[in-house]
């Protein structure tokens, strides 16, 4: 597989987040079971390389000589409608922080960013492109913005069946046949989770070349 492929598969599929319960997991119960705490707002995060993006002087010349402007996402967060209708609103919010090595005169910088929906972790329902402008003051090394973005997502399809659900959240006693066995591990409750799985990202809409700098540098 080409390098460009690998980073867009890494780009849009892999995401940090954190590790702690919140909806949208499905987590152990004290009890034999587990017990689900999704909601159909999705998660948010960014995806690996593409958190910051760096601008160069000169094409072609990574060397830190010819850094011109490195900027990071930063601060997300997320709000999600999810109290009524057919349709789950889910906005997310985040600063830019930004840096130029020279601070001579005023400058406008306009970096852009995606917000992407996806699903199963693979699927792209939706994807959003849009710019945030930095101002620089005469002197001034570095800028802040802020941005934002939203999907709606079908809440239908962000919702596991009943079936499903009941399969996972059964309590089970200690002597039962299946006690020890994880029903996440039944390939049919697996996919049906999978298919609920929605996650909202954001990061830079980079090209090929910032790509392979965020990736291998």
């Amino acid at each position: 597989m080409k390098l460009r492929n690998r980073l867009i598969l890494i780009a849009l599929g892999a995401t940090a987040l954190s590790g702690c319960r919140s909806s949208g997991e499905i987590v152990i119960d004290e009890s034999v079971g587990v017990t689900a705490v999704r909601s159909a707002c999705p998660a948010i995060g960014i995806p690996d390389y593409t958190g910051d993006i760096t601008l160069f002087r000169s094409p072609g010349n990574t060397s830190a000589a010819n850094m011109d402007v490195t900027a990071a996402v930063t601060n997300l967060r997320s709000q999600c409608n999810e109290e009524a209708g057919d349709k789950v609103y889910a906005q997310a919010s985040f600063d830019v922080h930004a840096r130029r090595t020279d601070t001579r005169g005023a400058r406008t910088v306009s970096l852009p960013y995606f917000i992407t929906v996806m699903r199963g972790g693979s699927a792209v329902i939706a994807k959003r492109v849009g710019t945030v402008t930095l101002t620089f003051a005469d002197g001034q090394e570095r800028a802040s913005a802020s941005a934002s973005g939203g999907a709606f997502i079908d809440r239908a399809e962000a919702t596991l069946p009943e079936d499903i659900r009941r399969r996972i959240t059964r309590k089970r006693r200690a002597g039962d046949e299946d006690a020890a066995v994880d029903p996440l591990s039944e390939p049919d409750v697996r996919a049906a989770v999978t298919r609920a799985t929605f996650e909202l990202l954001v990061g830079f809409q980079l090209d090929e070349s910032q790509l392979a700098y965020n990736a291998t540098r």
